[in-house]
């Protein structure tokens, strides 16, 4: 229920809030999270040694809590997105630019299970073996969150198409990689990677498709949503704690 919630919020053009999880495998961790905060998580192994299945007991705790669960997949496979898929509540798919390539990556997610041929025939013609199979794929992936994440400059001249394909929730800026691609590596107040977003924002807007960007201070994802960004990431679990302790612990040590 909590990806179904999840969805029916983004399409009601509603805000919503969450995190990532890069290090936390232990499920005890979500009993700490305050309620109503969060409206989804995403773990995320992709800049560690980490699978995805480790993530699974979080996942299950989140759910009990009713918060959705996404993951970020390592790659761009057709066969893991779909993998993922069947497990979690959606997917974060990473730098993604083409069109074809996320026409067939949300296919993936959305039309499983079909693959190979049949699959190629409903994305080129719109025709599915049967109207029972067509409602039956419908039915079955109704609560699938797909997130393609913006993290270059083809991506962004790419995104009006990539908006308008079937099973898009949201967009999701990666501003590391996506300010590396702009030549202004880590400059995340630079007014060209602000004017960017701006226009990220605006364009998945044209297409009712929320869009949002991750930022680890509170200045930088407050612009954002003023900007009109919906999908609100904010840091993850070790940054939240660094920030915690940066917080508390001076002024214990001053007494």
């Amino acid at each position: 229920m909590s990806g179904k919630l999840l969805k029916q919020k983004l399409k009601a053009g509603e805000t919503v809030h969450g995190t990532m999880f890069a290090h936390a495998l232990d499920p005890a961790i979500v009993g700490w999270l305050p309620d109503g905060m969060l409206d989804f998580v995403i773990v995320t192994p992709e800049h560690t040694a980490y699978d995805l299945a480790e993530f699974l007991p979080v996942r299950h705790a989140l759910e009990a809590k009713g918060i959705a669960c996404l993951a970020r997949t390592h790659g761009r496979d057709p066969a893991d997105i779909a993998r993922v898929c069947d497990t979690f509540d959606g997917v974060v798919v990473p730098y993604v630019e083409d069109f074809e390539e996320a026409k067939h990556l949300a296919a993936a997610a959305v039309y499983r299970p079909l693959k190979g041929k049949i699959l190629e025939r409903v994305l080129a013609t719109g025709e599915w073996p049967s109207e029972k199979t067509r409602d039956y794929i419908a039915q079955k992936n109704a609560d699938t969150v797909f997130i393609p994440m913006i993290e270059s400059v083809p991506a962004v001249e790419n995104l009006d198409g990539i908006c308008s394909i079937p099973g898009v929730d949201a967009v999701f800026i990666g501003p590391g990689d996506l300010t590396a691609n702009m030549g202004i590596p880590r400059e995340y107040d630079n007014p060209e990677l602000v004017a960017m977003i701006q226009k990220i924002i605006q364009t998945a807007a044209r297409h009712k498709v929320a869009a949002g960007s991750w930022f680890g201070t509170t200045e930088q994802a407050l612009r954002t949503i003023r900007d009109g960004a919906r999908l609100v990431v904010y840091g993850n679990d070790g940054l939240l704690m660094q920030q915690a302790m940066n917080n508390i612990f001076p002024e214990l040590k001053r007494g």
